[in-house]
């Protein structure tokens, strides 16, 4: 299995090639909540994949991440945007957020809290609990979570991982999360590239199936969870 941790500390440009191949999400996020004119917190922010398209419509975003060299990318990535710079980068803990209580309009967080709640974690429950209660402290009355995360690469329906179920079931069943799912293939111009650009990340298995299949789009499934706080 790919070294993820790695891979955000040194490897973001491959990473940022990547993703940009899957499709922009901000008609998604709109549907739950309109980015407009918010103070928006993009929590695991990476190399700005959501925080490129909200930053030009929200009055103000920060970015957290713990990998100061994605968000090094992220700040390289908005400036090409050739907006006013209405955002800011901190590394950061998801369970210690450097910021004020009630300060925040929306908390979006893409493929993140995974890492901290999954069941490879001996008390992910926990995690996730700490998390939500700092998500709640920075949230302003009536702010609203909208969590993503992976359910499946290389399948065209979901296919959660196991080690997320326990993770996704909490987020349903105890913390009364709204739960979709969309999905969100990558496209490339031919089978072979989209190995070579993918291995890195997903590992030999994954490129034995865009082989298999001759996949140059592969599919992948994510989840999205949300709630408006009261």
């Amino acid at each position: 299995m790919a070294n993820h941790k790695s891979i955000y500390d040194n490897e973001s440009d491959m990473y940022e090639d990547m993703i940009a191949r899957q499709p922009d999400m901000l008609e998604i996020i709109r549907d739950i909540r309109s980015v407009e004119g918010l103070d928006v917190l993009d929590l695991g922010a990476g190399t700005g994949r959501l925080a490129a398209t909200i930053a030009p419509r929200a009055q103000s975003v920060v970015c957290t991440d713990v990998s100061s060299a994605m968000l090094e990318r992220l700040d390289q990535k908005l400036n090409n945007l050739s907006i006013p710079k209405n955002w800011s980068t901190c590394v950061a803990d998801h369970r210690e957020l450097p910021l004020a209580d009630a300060s925040v309009d929306l908390v979006v967080s893409g493929w993140s809290i995974c890492y901290l709640t999954h069941s490879g974690i001996e008390d992910g429950p926990k995690q996730l609990e700490r998390i939500l209660q700092e998500i709640e402290r920075v949230l302003k009355p009536q702010g609203t979570v909208i969590i993503i995360e992976t359910l499946g690469t290389g399948t065209t329906t979901p296919a959660p991982p196991d080690f997320l179920k326990s993770y996704f079931s909490l987020l349903e069943k105890h913390y009364e999360f709204s739960h979709r799912w969309i999905r969100m293939d990558y496209s490339y111009d031919h089978p072979q590239q989209a190995v070579e650009m993918m291995t890195f990340f997903f590992g030999d298995e994954l490129a034995a199936r865009i082989k298999e299949h001759q996949w140059s789009t592969v599919p992948e499934c994510a989840g999205i969870w949300y709630k408006h706080y009261k």
